[in-house]
């Protein structure tokens, strides 16, 4: 799930610019006009401006509605609607889809009898409206599932942090750190061990190469003293063959003068 607030805050930069010379009524006349206003749904900036920060001595519940919709959701308003301004009809239905898109950045998929008991709302056709246009206001993307009766998000835009929550953010971020800090050694273990594997095996197909150039050298050694030996061999049968051959013939020779004498 991607969160990008860039969009947002860009919308938001003409209020903040306003608010640095904006003091009492007009402040509060702005921070009205920021909660109205299309595509501003982070608030974060124009809470740190000085002049809205004095809001809390004079005008209270401005600077209380302004936290809400930087921090909260509808049943926050709800549930302390003194605490908070009255808000006009495009308001209420942009504090509904800020109370969306926190739900959306803790479950992908959102079962609408959630979404109904959250934002007040007694049908799913006013339901699946309200997710709709802020669809088309590109603070959440996803999809109406209506078999299942839930909406599925695929993205949702940052809200503002509280400062206490500052810490808890770090923490997280430290333990996410750290184990990638992990992962990453793992991932460097497992590399010079393939790495050593790797040069042994290929010092090993080097001893195995030359012991197979060795073992030719001794073969072509061995077939030529073989085939050396077996010249020698020939030459003397050849000779004892012709040796054979002479006697034979003296021999015939004396069986013949024995039968002239007899």
């Amino acid at each position: 799930m991607v969160v990008d607030k860039s969009t947002t805050t860009n919308a938001l930069e003409q209020f903040v610019v306003l608010a640095k010379s904006a003091k009492g009524a007009a402040c509060v006349e702005l921070v009205k006009q920021a909660l109205e206003a299309p595509g501003v749904y982070v608030f974060g900036e124009l809470l740190d401006s000085p002049n809205v920060a004095d809001l809390l001595n004079t005008h209270k519940i401005y600077l209380s509605t302004l936290n809400l919709f930087a921090y909260g959701t509808y049943k926050d308003y709800l549930a302390n609607p003194q605490d908070f301004m009255q808000l006009s009809p495009a308001q209420k239905k942009k504090l509904q889809h800020l109370t969306i898109v926190t739900l959306a950045t803790k479950s992908k998929c959102i079962p609408y009898d959630v979404l109904l008991k959250e934002l007040e709302i007694k049908n799913v056709r006013d339901l699946e409206d309200l997710i709709i246009e802020a669809i088309y206001a590109d603070i959440i993307h996803g999809k109406l599932d209506q078999k299942n009766s839930q909406l599925e998000v695929d993205y949702a835009i940052g809200r503002d942090i509280r400062p206490e929550d500052i810490n808890t953010i770090v923490n997280c971020l430290q333990d996410w750190s750290s184990a990638c800090d992990k992962v990453l050694h793992c991932v460097e273990s497992q590399i010079c061990r393939a790495n050593s594997e790797k040069s042994s095996a290929m010092l090993r197909q080097l001893e195995i190469e030359q012991e197979i150039v060795n073992i030719k050298k001794t073969l072509k050694t061995q077939l030529q003293e073989r085939s050396d030996g077996t010249d020698e061999l020939m030459v003397v049968d050849s000779r004892e063959a012709a040796s054979s051959g002479d006697k034979g013939k003296k021999g015939q020779k004396v069986a013949k003068g024995l039968k002239i004498l007899r």
